[in-house]
């Protein structure tokens, strides 16, 4: 049985003739007649009295007209709701973040996101680099927001916006006092830094490479917050990104050594699974990443 065939049967039965219900469906006769007799065929009953001048509909018609009515409504209601659904955004997205994007970019995008996309509810986990990329990996996310460099070659990676990385030192430091700081006055010195894993760790580990400094002592910190707090308390100098440390550099309370009047950089990145099937509020979320970033400052 089939929509189609619904149809057909009902004007048929509301036309009372063949010819006139062929007409209005723009169908040929014959193609009317056959719907009708396959409908027959399938219930195993007679649906019409034919005569040369009309047909009447039988008991068993009667029955399946009032039963067809209403499947053709409902079928109406179903197409009209799912072409509801295509402007009223629902769903659920799981986002994952890493600690610095999680903390200091996600929240105001997930807010403009919210307010224009109510029906969409929202997971998000936060955890290092390697956490996030290793959930999409295993299809436990939708979208993931990282930092640094992304060598996987299994996922999608989209990077988004620019992260500036600095060097911080307690305010009372010695380097602190200076308008430049020279590579080699880096040597020896106490640094603290993120734990394996973290973007922001893999970025201070290729600084360290690059200017082939040695480290006199570290401590390890889990977030930007404790290594924020480490500085300030003049427990050593670290790397970090710009976004976390905005309000203490305002209030002082430690200070960016501005490194060979060099600007250190890397990008944030979007992650996903290798054909994802996207949502409609996923691509909405999307567009909402690329188009908030463009206005960061």
């Amino acid at each position: 049985m089939s929509i189609d065939g619904l149809r057909i049967f009902v004007t048929v039965v509301e036309q009372r003739h063949f010819s006139k219900a062929a007409k209005l469906l723009n169908l040929s006769q014959p193609n009317v007649s056959l719907h009708i007799r396959n409908l027959e065929n399938e219930f195993g009953a007679v649906l019409f009295h034919r005569s040369p001048k009309q047909v009447k509909v039988t008991e068993e018609g009667e029955i399946l007209y009032v039963r067809a009515k209403q499947i053709l409504t409902l079928y109406e209601e179903a197409k009209q709701e799912m072409n509801d659904r295509k402007n009223i955004v629902q769903g659920k997205i799981k986002i994952g973040a890493s600690f610095t994007i999680g903390e200091y970019i996600l929240p105001r995008i997930l807010a403009q996101f919210a307010n224009e996309n109510r029906g969409v509810k929202v997971e998000v986990t936060v955890g290092n680099t390697e956490e996030v990329i290793e959930r999409i990996r295993a299809n436990d996310l939708d979208i993931g927001l990282v930092e640094g460099e992304v060598t996987n070659t299994d996922i999608l990676v989209q990077p988004f916006m620019e992260d500036e990385m600095i060097v911080i030192a307690p305010a009372n430091h010695t380097l602190a006092q200076l308008r430049v700081v020279k590579a080699e006055m880096l040597q020896e010195e106490v640094w603290i830094w993120r734990e394996s894993g973290s973007g922001t760790r893999a970025y201070s580990d290729r600084f360290m490479n690059e200017l082939h400094l040695n480290v006199k002592h570290s401590f390890i910190f889990s977030s930007s917050q404790g290594i924020k707090e480490a500085v300030s308390e003049g427990l050593g100098i670290a790397m970090i990104s710009k976004w976390t440390v905005r309000k203490e550099l305002q209030a002082g309370t430690i200070k960016r050594l501005n490194i060979n009047n060099r600007k250190f950089v890397r990008p944030f990145s979007l992650v996903q699974a290798k054909n994802p099937g996207y949502s409609k509020a996923h691509q909405l979320f999307i567009e909402e990443i690329e188009k908030a970033t463009s206005h960061f400052e």
